[in-house]
């Protein structure tokens, strides 16, 4: 099985404070990888890194064998790389439909196709697809603000499946979700894995990791402290150490 991504001795200092301290780890293609650790750990310092959010101070990071390391976002974003955030990042007075296609549009520098009437029916289409594959069809003309928290995450989900990407990196994608919606993003995202995508996902939602990832890499302090299947990440002593103390 090849490797997606390739994350090698990746580093991120603040002034004299080391966020990132030299991690590897690679994600396989058709892999639901798990990236946990404390609050403060650097897991979503680590995101904004991979995704050029934030400039690396040291190591590497390949995207399906190409060196991504220090590209622009929007370049990344076009290589296969989407990715949500702790926040969901919505038009809150536009309707569900509208953010899905502003999402591709955006992304892609066409925002401006709707002054010069270019056909959108193509985007619509998509979006339709995917707010049925979510189960928020019934939602497509309510103005995104009004939904539940949960829904909003679906959404903020399915404008990132607007690009078809390749590698999805979800920062955070069961907090704040009750527990019903929490099983209904989980589904999406095993069928999703079904179809061949692959996922890197921080998530602090144990049961969640435990059942939906294939392997765990275990952050502390910057530092990768364990990698490894759930079940022998559950047994390690040194992340039980770094959770609850010892």
């Amino acid at each position: 099985m090849n490797n997606i991504l390739e994350i090698k001795g990746l580093k991120k200092s603040f002034y004299q404070l080391e966020a990132v301290g030299g991690v590897d780890f690679e994600v396989k293609e058709g892999e639901i990888l798990g990236l946990i650790g404390p609050n403060g750990s650097g897991k979503t310092t680590l995101f904004d890194c991979v995704t050029g959010i934030q400039r690396p101070s040291g190591g590497d990071v390949f995207f399906m064998g190409k060196r991504i390391t220090r590209m622009k976002p929007h370049n990344i974003y076009r290589l296969g790389v989407g990715r949500t955030f702790q926040l969901v990042q919505l038009f809150p007075g536009m309707t569900v439909l509208d953010n899905m296609v502003m999402a591709i549009q955006e992304s892609e520098g066409t925002i401006l196709s709707r002054l010069f009437q270019i056909d959108e029916s193509k985007d619509v289409r998509r979006a339709i697809e995917l707010l049925e594959f979510l189960n928020i069809i019934h939602l497509k003309n309510e103005v995104a603000k009004n939904l539940s928290y949960g829904q909003q995450k679906l959404l903020d989900l399915g404008m990132v499946l607007m690009s078809d990407p390749k590698l999805i990196m979800l920062d955070e994608p069961m907090a704040g979700v009750n527990a019903t919606l929490g099983r209904e993003i989980c589904e999406r995202l095993v069928e999703l894995n079904d179809r061949g995508c692959s996922f890197l996902v921080i998530e602090h939602n144990m049961r969640m990791v435990m059942g939906l990832c294939h392997r765990i890499v275990v952050l502390d302090y910057g530092k990768k402290i364990a990698e490894g299947s759930p079940d022998e990440i559950q047994k390690n002593e040194q992340v039980m150490a770094a959770y609850f103390g010892g």
